[in-house]
């Protein structure tokens, strides 16, 4: 598809000839929590990324343990093909894919496009909740390739690694500290980490949330000196954003050398003692 280089998207229309497919399961996770209730795909399954997916009391997601109870609990097995969507452009879907693959299970693909996108095409919705037989899902890993901590990115600073900033450009000046309505997320301080290229995740899908193709995503990196050379830590707010540029650089581009920062700018924002830049 689009001369990516792994075929982990699907398009809209082969999600609906497959909702019937026991050997599928659709999994909707929204950054709007409450949307999976109002409407889904037929047959989806919706986690809530706050409640469902992370560490209730530490700042962390789940262990393993907690993480293959929570599938299985839903009948996902390691034998499914999981098919990840939701809204804003699939910033949690993304995430989840991440997280998925963080944890050993390869088998998952992201639909190629957001449930707005589902939705405008008049394709079929339901609220009815799926009751799946509960299933045995074993979690592996993790996989620390594909995921970058605080000291990491500190070290990033005197290294060859490219830094991506995929927020937008008022907050990866310092303009705003957080974006509106997500002040709980935010940091004490406002800027960037020092170096860091600039590049919205945004600018990586088209109109209708859908990616843009193989040749104009490395265009648009390689403008920003981002290319399969680098080993790359992509950062936002906490991590979703990020997640969603990490599957274009890593996943659709093939760049071996991507990692996630889960945390992202909330804590490095707030830590004493570390660099920070402002203006673009």
């Amino acid at each position: 598809m689009a001369d990516y280089a792994k075929d982990v998207l699907v398009e809209t229309d082969w999600v609906q000839e497959h909702l019937d497919d026991d050997s599928i399961r659709i999994v909707e996770v929204d950054e709007n929590t409450g949307l999976y209730r109002e409407a889904h795909i037929p047959g989806a399954i919706g986690f809530d990324w706050k409640h469902d997916l992370q560490d209730q009391v530490r700042r962390d997601f789940l262990g393993p343990r907690e993480f293959g109870e929570l599938f299985g609990s839903r009948g996902v097995s390691n034998d499914h093909t999981i098919v990840l969507y939701g809204d804003r452009n699939n910033w949690f879907a993304a995430y989840t894919y991440w997280y998925l693959k963080y944890y050993g299970h390869d088998d998952v693909v992201l639909m190629n496009g957001p449930r707005e996108k589902w939705i405008d095409e008049g394709r079929p919705t339901t609220k009815e909740e799926p009751d799946h037989s509960p299933a045995t899902f074993v979690a592996r890993g993790p996989d620390d390739t594909i995921r970058a901590r605080r000291d990491e990115v500190h070290e990033a600073l005197d290294s060859r690694t490219k830094l991506v900033d995929v927020r937008s450009p008022q907050e990866f000046s310092g303009e705003l500290i957080s974006m509106a309505g997500y002040e709980q997320e935010g940091a004490q301080r406002a800027g960037h980490i020092p170096g860091a290229a600039s590049v919205p995740w945004a600018q990586a899908v088209r109109e209708d949330g859908s990616f843009k193709s193989a040749d104009d995503l490395r265009e648009l990196y390689a403008a920003k000196g981002v290319s399969d050379g680098n080993d790359v830590i992509a950062y936002c707010r906490i991590g979703e954003r990020s997640a969603h540029t990490w599957f274009v650089l890593h996943e659709l581009l093939g760049q071996e050398s991507v990692k996630n920062y889960d945390g992202s700018w909330t804590e490095w924002g707030s830590l004493v003692d570390v660099p920070i830049e402002k203006d673009v």
